[in-house]
């Protein structure tokens, strides 16, 4: 089902009343929310909460078994050249030997190995991108050179090379070091910051991701929610949403993380 221009503008994803089923087996059902565009919203929830399943629904791969899916106002699917996407395999099935720079061509050919066939605007459109991640100055090497950060760098040039209104990012700063997390976080601010793309992110380790969400899509008793990051973050509700004691804390600073307490 289409909808209206302004709704699709200002809505990003429209769920009502839906269940998903896998295998006979229902995963989670009664979803009933909306997500504004333009917010960086976290998806969480404990390990087979069906967390994969709502993101592939989001993405056209998983029918809903129930109710009604809508991203930016189209059916799931229908415009996914507006979906960037960064799986969490990402390096493990890029392929080693390949260019950073060809990585993200791929984004714009669609997985084809055409790489002389791009126009030059194309080919500006894949520079101006590897300049927006930081990524100009390894453009040139092979994958199997680059670090973690470095790779994951590329993976967010491929995604954001088509200009997508949405950007998807699967566990973004998982087997990252320290300050790779910390750079990568900063860098999807300043992109979201300078183009208003809406992002999903899926996280196991909220703390590094806090400063920068705003709102959560969150999986609890076989139901997804919605709320901002205000109501999400709760001693209570992360408890139950996990399963283990945890509580939150501030610092002196103000700043927030969360804490599993044994």
């Amino acid at each position: 089902m289409s909808r209206s221009s302004a709704e699709s503008d200002c809505t990003a994803l429209t769920f009502t009343d839906v269940s998903a089923v896998r295998g006979r087996r229902l995963i989670w059902s009664e979803a009933t929310f909306e997500v504004p565009a333009g917010g960086i919203v976290a998806l969480i929830g404990a390990n087979g909460a069906g967390k994969t399943t709502l993101l592939h629904m989001i993405l056209g791969l998983v029918p809903a078994a129930s109710g009604e899916v809508c991203v930016f106002g189209r059916d799931p699917g229908a415009d996914n050249d507006g979906i960037g996407f960064v799986p969490q395999d990402y390096a493990a099935t890029a392929g080693e030997a390949i260019r950073a720079r060809d990585m993200v061509m791929l984004g714009l050919t669609g997985r084809r190995w055409a790489f002389g066939r791009l126009t030059s605007a194309q080919r500006q459109r894949v520079r101006d991108t590897l300049a927006a991640v930081d990524a100009t100055c390894f453009a040139d090497r092979r994958l199997a050179q680059l670090s973690g950060g470095q790779r994951q760098r590329i993976a967010i040039a491929e995604a954001l090379v088509s200009s997508p209104r949405m950007l998807i990012l699967d566990e973004p700063l998982a087997s990252l070091d320290l300050r790779s997390q910390r750079e990568i976080v900063a860098l999807l601010a300043r992109l979201h910051a300078q183009l208003g793309v809406t992002i999903l992110v899926v996280a196991h380790d909220l703390n590094p991701l806090l400063p920068l969400l705003d709102s959560a899509i969150y999986l609890l008793d076989g139901h997804p929610h919605y709320a901002s990051m205000a109501d999400v973050v709760d001693d209570a509700l992360l408890t139950h949403l996990y399963g283990t004691p945890v509580t939150v804390v501030h610092t002196p600073q103000g700043e927030m993380y969360m804490r599993s307490v044994l």
